[in-house]
């Protein structure tokens, strides 16, 4: 005699797929150019914000904290296999924002008056990429470890 087991109310998973359990954040999905899409299109959001916003002389600091949370999230929702193009992909974006509102001395005069958030937002761009990437790395010596134990 078979016995079925009661299940929760709600979605019924598939035949032999177990339910996944929920997610506080979304899972990492961003591909290389996806990263430098999104950083690209928010920067020159920011940037006509910014130019909205403070008139003929724009908001550097508006902009700068925009860089920098900017350059969070793309390093935050790229996936593992393409870590290392967040870093790279922010200091263009921040570079490719200024020039969609300033003409080209504008923006190179912009970019040496701005490298103080230009660094920061880079630094910030390498510091959770180098996070995500140690955390991977000591996540598979541990899988491996634990699978050496079982044999």
């Amino acid at each position: 005699m078979r016995t079925t087991v009661p299940r929760p109310a709600g979605r019924v998973p598939a035949a032999g797929r177990q339910p996944r359990p929920a997610r506080r954040l979304p899972r990492a999905r961003l591909t290389g150019l996806g990263c430098g899409v999104l950083a690209v299109a928010s920067m020159v959001a920011a940037a006509w914000l910014c130019k909205l916003i403070g008139g003929a002389d724009g908001a550097p600091t508006y902009y700068g904290a925009l860089f920098i949370a900017t350059s969070a999230a793309v390093s935050l929702w790229v996936r593992p296999a393409d870590l290392v193009c967040a870093p790279v992909a922010a200091p263009i974006a921040f570079a490719v924002g200024l020039l969609s509102t300033n003409g080209l001395l504008e923006t190179v005069t912009t970019l040496a008056l701005s490298a103080p958030w230009v660094f920061a937002g880079t630094m910030t761009a390498c510091a959770i990429t180098l996070s995500r990437s140690c955390h991977r790395l000591l996540r598979g010596r541990a899988e491996r470890r634990a699978a050496a134990r079982g044999r």
